[in-house]
């Protein structure tokens, strides 16, 4: 469907096609899709991991006892327990603000009905239900894999968007970020690429730019 070479000429065409701003960027990928049944319950919801990054993800994690300062060891952007937990849940203006600044949670599986009993129905609509963590696991193995990840997600639409890099990186780290997450969605569609419609990618503030149509070859 898509050579890397036409994707990397693609994000060339995105950084012309917008002015300069007094802020960095996004780079961001579109696909539309075809020839799906969106009443039937179609979603996309992954979490992605990119292999190339330059602005990690924020993670916080929320566990008590050792696993809570296994965490603050391992530098977590935020580290939070049952105490926290309980002021928020009777806060929804501040757990709101709290939610919006991370882009993934992590939690100790023995709070999780905790978690779901005081933020699951903020987290939830928004997909960032806490992802469990065993006591024995490697939190810096997860917080690794975490800061590289982001969040697809689409409901009972026939298009998803996702963030796959900024203006401060190469064209083809961003090239390399879209084929992970065009391959990762064609694993989700019914009848793979043959539902993949149209290909974009463009600036936070500039306008699409499309695929090249001539261009045959298959991106995986």
């Amino acid at each position: 469907m898509i050579a890397d070479t036409q994707l990397v000429e693609m994000v060339k065409q995105a950084r012309a096609a917008t002015k300069e701003r007094k802020f960095k960027q996004s780079i961001e990928l579109i696909i539309t899709f075809k020839d799906i049944d969106v009443k039937k319950g179609f979603a996309i919801n992954e979490v992605i991991q990119l292999p190339k990054t330059s602005s990690p993800a924020t993670v916080c994690i929320i566990a008590t006892g050792d696993m809570n300062q296994k965490a603050k060891a391992a530098k977590a952007d935020t580290v939070i327990g049952t105490e926290e937990l309980e002021k928020y849940g009777t806060n929804k203006r501040e757990s709101r603000k709290f939610i919006n600044k991370h882009d993934f949670f992590l939690a100790d599986t023995k709070i999780m009905p905790v978690v779901g009993k005081t933020l699951g129905q903020l987290l939830g609509p928004r997909g960032k239900m806490p992802t469990p963590v065993p006591f024995d696991a490697s939190i810096e193995a997860f917080l690794e894999r975490f800061r590289s990840c982001i969040k697809v997600r689409s409901r009972a639409s026939l298009s998803v968007s996702s963030k796959i890099g900024d203006v401060s990186m190469k064209d083809s780290d961003l090239a390399i970020n879209a084929l992970t997450v065009l391959n990762a969605i064609e694993k989700k569609l019914p009848n793979g690429e043959k539902n993949m419609k149209k290909i974009l990618i463009k600036t936070t503030m500039g306008k699409p730019i499309k695929q090249a149509q001539e261009v045959k070859k298959k991106y995986a």
